[in-house]
């Protein structure tokens, strides 16, 4: 019988973690450093990863249940896409509010964006133009590169 007790206390010990102490907890549990930076992300990764060791994870139909709803979907397969190629799939919407209002910007699929009507040619351009000022595309609409998961 697993003391789910156990698990209540690893779950409460990570919200006293600093970030550093996360990476550290991330390198044990996954077998492998992580350059994240965001300690709610870690959390988060770092919360499902102990439930998994003492609850246990997917099983293999699960999995193959998951991957093959995924292949239908273009979105789904990134194991063939380079870091942030998904921001190339036609009918991506991107969205930030800034400053009380909020922003739209859609992909087009050959690279370009829609914003207001008018065409851009990196999500960087379209950021500067809602703020006045440089910034980097992917940070101002909160866009990171995913990873590919590995099913054990």
């Amino acid at each position: 019988m697993i003391d789910s007790g156990i698990v209540l206390k690893q779950l409460a010990a990570l919200q006293n973690m600093d970030i550093d102490e996360l990476r550290e907890k991330f390198s044990e549990l996954f077998g492998s450093a992580t350059t994240c930076q965001n300690a709610l992300q870690l959390r988060r990764r770092l919360t499902y990863r102990i439930q998994e060791i003492y609850f246990g994870g997917l099983t293999k139909s699960e999995k193959d249940i998951l991957l093959h709803i995924g292949s239908k979907d273009a979105a789904a397969r990134l194991e063939k896409r380079k870091p942030g190629e998904f921001m190339n799939i036609r009918g991506t919407r991107f969205q930030r509010q800034w400053k009380g209002r909020l922003y739209e910007v859609i992909a087009l699929g050959d690279g370009t964006f829609e914003y207001d009507g008018r065409i851009f040619t990196s999500l960087s351009a379209v950021a500067c133009e809602i703020t006045g000022t440089r910034w980097n595309g992917r940070l101002f609409f909160g866009v990171t590169p995913r990873r590919t998961v590995k099913w054990q």
